[in-house]
């Protein structure tokens, strides 16, 4: 089966040739792109559109790639042997399985996202790479060794916060999710609210635009956040009419605290509005 995208998901040709290529070479996907566009949800709906279960593991910056595998519940079994209970002689019973184990032992294949990688160790990527490679790992404890039933999909996400290794990148199937393009936007729009009016997309999308075009912003607003504004919009029965206007008094967009997400960045909007004025 090849992904087109869903109903709920607008992918890319691009974007749909890397997630079938990296099925077809049974490598991990490695994702990249603005935050908000669409990483996460990709894992998402590629599990939906296949039938099959999605394990997520998402990565903090504690995370240690071991915890993928399993944890050994040291200070539990401590208690229950103070306890006097009897299943403390069966160190088996304290082995908590990993997200990698649960993907490993799956009755099919099933799709697993790391999701954010870059925001653990720099050593977190390389520790990982047997285990993708071989696609099974050995328990100390209980000298076990445990071995994928069925390669799962992985799709693995970074923003970019800190470079990964060159060791696990020539693993790795690699695309880069560019920002959305003004049609593709709008069809993601449509997506989300199908009955929108058009003329409401039209005038919300060149706001929209404008704002992520104006120089020295700290955060511009991402797909997630233009979802959000438009259901405000409507919610507030905000029209056309209002984000046409273009008094330059008013050029920070109405209900803008869906778009911007930071203060220096609404005083950039301000101060661009008062230049505005003065030339005006």
């Amino acid at each position: 089966m090849k992904f087109q995208g869903t109903e709920q998901y607008v992918a890319t040709p691009e974007l749909q040739m890397a997630v079938n290529a990296a099925i077809a070479l049974q490598r991990p996907l490695l994702l990249k792109g603005e935050p908000g566009t669409g990483k996460t949800m990709l894992a998402e709906q590629l599990a939906d559109a296949l039938g099959t279960e999605l394990i997520q593991w998402h990565i903090k910056s504690t995370t240690k790639a071991h915890q993928g595998l399993y944890e050994y519940d040291a200070v539990s079994r401590l208690r229950d042997s103070q306890l006097g209970v009897d299943k403390v002689h069966d160190i088996a019973n304290y082995i908590v399985k990993g997200k990698l184990w649960e993907a490993f032992t799956a009755d099919k294949p099933v799709v697993l996202l790391i999701d954010e990688i870059d925001k653990a160790d720099i050593e977190f990527p390389n520790d990982l790479l047997l285990e993708l490679d071989k696609m099974e790992f050995f328990v100390y404890e209980t000298q076990e060794r445990i071995v994928a039933r069925h390669r799962p999909i992985i799709l693995i996400t970074s923003n970019n916060e800190k470079e990964l290794p060159d060791a696990f990148l020539r693993r790795c199937f690699f695309h880069y999710i560019d920002f959305p393009d003004r049609d593709t936007m709008k069809d993601i729009v449509d997506v989300h609210y199908p009955g929108i009016r058009e003329e409401l997309v039209r005038e919300a999308l060149d706001v929209f635009f404008d704002v992520r075009k104006v120089p020295g912003l700290k955060k511009k607003p991402s797909t997630s956040e233009l979802i959000d504004w438009l259901k405000l919009l409507m919610a507030d029965e905000i029209g056309a009419d209002v984000l046409r206007n273009s008094d330059s008094s008013k050029a920070i967009p109405p209900l803008y605290g869906a778009l911007l997400k930071n203060e220096q960045d609404v005083q950039l909007l301000e101060k661009l509005a008062f230049m505005s004025r003065r030339k005006g």
